[in-house]
Order: structure tokens, then sequence, then C-alpha cells
């Protein structure tokens, strides 16, 4: 083991993911029946709430989002960006899958899955839909709960911190124009206008608005700490939050077809094995410490999947295919996010006694 990769493991000794967000697919599954029961018990409320919108932004979702995402961009630390030389060769490799093979790749198996092998068990006037919110999956790199997988993996953490800032300065950038190309190349047309707006309010807002609350937070003592630790419950709260709504609507079409979720998920489950293969391997070739190769499979593999689901909501609607995809995406990200990091700690000892280590 490197000398950076020991000192690392002894500062994240029992660290670890905590009980809300180790049980998420349960609660995403209770979410799932909650809102399919009260969508069928009350549908005329849940009609109300879908029509608050103001510029085909739907307020009650915006707000759940905001408080999503706020709490996690606190944690990211934008002077972390001068520390990204010092681990070149891993941000590079991240950056490489997150942003030239990831979203490529995730609409490639959307196509060869979706609109050729399970055309026949799908609703056609769908199919584009569910391509399109899988394309938002894998265009949204994760953000939050990487630091959740680096722990469990004794990664480095300013490794992580460093390639999560850069990764929300890319995405606030490329997000937009990365979607609109691949959308287009299946032939799904989304209006540029509502996609940057998707932009302006999922990404460029909460970036500001938390960016603020850190420096002002930073000018006491422990007060950031004690805020995070806080707010901690509040984003997964807000997400199952939202699911439920999503499900309000959803209900009638996941009763009808649950063999939908299932076929959905598989694409998903492919692509996020894939990418951690993929990232970790290029990594062992490079010769990059265990505690820089496994947090950098990671964040290649993990999705961003509070703002895939926003946004479809805001492209597509409640009711659509893609808002759906989108859910089965968090519904299947913590289970095999698990497993990933259960074989990478598995295989640590192999790698570090195979690599010899370049620090």
């Amino acid at each position: 083991m490197s000398v950076q990769c020991d000192i690392n493991a002894r500062q994240q000794a029992g660290q670890g993911i905590g009980f809300f967000e180790r049980y998420l697919t349960v609660w995403v599954l209770l979410c799932i029946a909650v809102g399919i029961a009260l969508g069928s018990w009350l549908p005329s409320v849940f009609q109300a709430l879908g029509r608050m919108e103001v510029a085909q932004v739907n307020l009650p979702v915006a707000v759940l989002v905001w408080l999503m995402i706020i709490p996690m961009l606190l944690k990211v630390d934008f002077k972390a960006l001068r520390d990204v030389g010092q681990q070149w060769k891993g941000i590079s490799v991240t950056l490489f899958v997150n942003w030239l093979v990831k979203p490529f790749s995730m609409a490639l198996l959307g196509w060869l899955f979706i609109r050729v092998l399970f055309a026949d068990w799908l609703p056609a006037e769908q199919v584009d839909s569910y391509i399109a919110g899988l394309i938002l999956l894998g265009a949204a790199p994760c953000t939050a709960m990487v630091f959740v997988w680096s722990n469990l993996t004794q990664g480095e953490p300013n490794f992580t911190l460093s390639q999560v800032a850069l990764n929300d300065g890319i995405m606030l950038f490329a997000f937009a124009p990365l979607v609109a190309l691949l959308l287009g190349v299946s032939a799904i047309i989304v209006p540029w206008e509502t996609l940057l707006l998707s932009v302006v309010i999922y990404i460029l807002i909460p970036l500001v608005v938390s960016q603020l609350w850190r420096r002002a937070l930073l000018k006491k003592a422990g007060a950031l700490d004690a805020t995070l630790k806080r707010l901690q419950p509040l984003s997964l709260i807000a997400l199952l939050a939202t699911l439920v709504l999503l499900f309000a609507f959803q209900g009638p079409q996941v009763l009808a077809q649950p063999l939908v979720i299932l076929l959905l998920a598989i694409p998903i489950v492919i692509q996020t094995y894939f990418i951690a293969a993929l990232a970790y391997g290029l990594n062992y070739g490079l010769k990059v410490p265990f505690c820089i190769a496994a947090p950098s499979a990671l964040i290649g593999a993990s999705n961003f999947f509070e703002l895939a689901v926003a946004t479809a909501i805001v492209l597509f609607g409640f009711n659509s295919g893609a808002a759906l995809a989108t859910v089965v995406g968090v519904l299947v990200e913590v289970p095999v996010m698990l497993s990933i990091v259960a074989l990478l700690n598995r295989h640590r000892a192999r790698y570090e006694a195979s690599v010899e280590v370049t620090v």
C-alpha cells in the first residue's frame, strides 16, 4: 500500500454509509407504493400540484430538487481545483469516462435494449421517452453519493473533492449541449430553451446559493460541519418526496406494466458495471494508487440522479417514460454501487501487490 493510501485509510477508519443511505432502495420501493396509493386515492390533489408550473417548471419539484442538491453542493470546495494536477492520472481517467464514454455508451445501450431487444414488451409511444431518460442519467455524473462510495473504499478525500468540483464546473457548461446532441442523434426533439432553463434552475442556482452559503459558514469555526450534519437527511428526504409525487402520476402506468421497470433497469445495470470496470482498468494500466483508482471508478460509474429526475420532469413531464427511467436509475443505484464497492475492496490487496505505484 502506498504511504498516501495508508494515511488515508487511517483517517477514514470507521467511516461508512449511513443507515438511511444503505437502505435507500427500500425507501424508494416504499415511496413507489405510497405514491401509487396516494395518486389513486387523491387524484385531484396531485393534478393540482402538477399544474403548479412557471415556464414549464413544476414549482413543488423545483423546491424539492433545491432541497436535494444544495446541501450536497455545500460539501464542494472549488479551491480544491488547485490540487487537480497532483492526481492528474486519476482525474484524466474519470473525465474521460464521464464525458467521452458514459453518455454515449448509455445512449447506445438505450437504443439497443429499448428500441431493439425489448421493443415488443414496451409501449411503443414511450420508447423515445425511455431512451431520453437513460440519456439524462448517463450525461449527469454524480456529485453527492460519491463521497459515500469513496469513504467505503478508503478513497483519497482530496482526489474525490477535486474530481467532484471539476465535474460540477464542467456540468454547468457541458450538460445541456451533450444532452441536446444525444437526444438529437436519437431523433428526440427537445426545445433548447427548456433544456437551458433546467440547467439554470437545477445546476447554476443551487451552485451559486451553496457556494455563497458555504462562504458565510466558513467565517465561523465549526459552522460548516455542524450545518452539513443537520442537513444530511434533508437531501434524501427531498428525493423521496419527489418520488412520491412522480409515482402519484406514474401509478397507472406502473400497475399496468410492472415489467417496464425491470426492462429499464437492465441497460442501467450493465452501463454501471461497464463504466466502473473501464475506469478501474485504465487506472490500473496507469499504475495509479488504489485509493485514487477506486473512487475514480466509482465517480465514473455513479449518476447525479437528482438532476436527471428533475430535468426529465421539466423536459417531458411527470407522466413521461423519461421520468420513469430516471427513477429506475435511483432504484438500482445503491445496491449496484454497493456491490461495486465490495468488489473493489476485495480486489484491493491484489491491485496493490501487482501495481508498482508511482506517486
